[in-house]
């Protein structure tokens, strides 16, 4: 369902992302995992349309995001960092106006807007302005507007940042209910995301992918099999790693 080759993107002289390549299939959650500064947001923002890459591309159910960015951004739902949305606005009416936005009217409009409610659990904050919630009841709100037109292809790119333990098990718990039916990235540089959520795993560092496999597959590369071993082996510079 997701196919990326050969992403890169440079600013200036630096070449933040060096070739990404990857695929996503139904039914699959992959964690894209990096340290802060490795790529991630970059590549994600490729992905989605946000960013023209310098070189290479990514095809969203056949369609490529270059060539045919519409029909690609349709069959995507993104949840981008730190949740943007109009803060002046209730939720509910947020909700209504991406809807409205997306070309939907009339009852299928309202059908979207409660469905996406009931699945993002916000029925109890519909009514509130988006200012007053909490960063969770934000981060829920966002992730409703990113599958009220429930497509096939999810990119998330750090949901849950920032969360307290109750709110991540909330966000956690609604990318397992809708697994099954989508393609699904997380982008994230915590690791315990990989254990609650991911079925498979690509490591980046320094714009290129270092490591690709499950979660099991990943722990066998280090003799501690601990995946933060792993991650610190695979990110960190020989400098870095001798440092005290």
């Amino acid at each position: 369902m997701l196919k990326v080759t050969n992403l890169k993107k440079s600013f200036g002289p630096f070449q933040a992302v060096k070739g990404v390549s990857l695929t996503v299939n139904k039914g699959e959650v992959l964690g894209f995992l990096g340290p802060n500064g490795a790529g991630k947001t970059t590549t994600m923002r490729m992905i989605t349309g946000f960013l023209a890459p310098t070189d290479g591309t990514a095809e969203i159910c056949g369609n490529d995001i270059r060539e045919n960015p519409v029909a690609a951004k349709q069959c995507i739902g993104y949840l981008p960092e730190n949740a943007p949305s109009y803060y002046n606005m209730t939720v509910s009416k947020f909700l209504d106006f991406v809807a409205r936005i997306r070309g939907y009217r009339g009852s299928e409009c309202r059908d979207r807007v409660e469905k996406a409610i009931a699945q993002a659990r916000l029925e109890s904050v519909a009514g509130q302005t988006i200012e007053t919630l909490s960063k969770g009841y934000r981060q829920r709100t966002c992730f409703a507007q990113a599958i009220l037109h429930d497509p096939p292809v999810l990119i998330m790119d750090e949901p849950t940042d920032g969360l307290d333990p109750n709110q991540k098990f909330v966000v956690r718990e609604m990318i397992r209910t809708m697994s099954a039916e989508k393609a699904i990235i997380v982008s994230t540089h915590i690791l315990e995301e990989v254990d609650a959520v991911c079925t498979r795993a690509v490591i980046i560092a320094r714009g290129q992918l270092v490591a690709n496999g499950t979660p099991d597959d990943l722990r066998t590369q280090d003799p501690s099999g601990r995946l933060d071993e792993v991650f610190r082996k695979l990110t960190m510079t020989e400098q870095e790693q001798a440092q005290p």
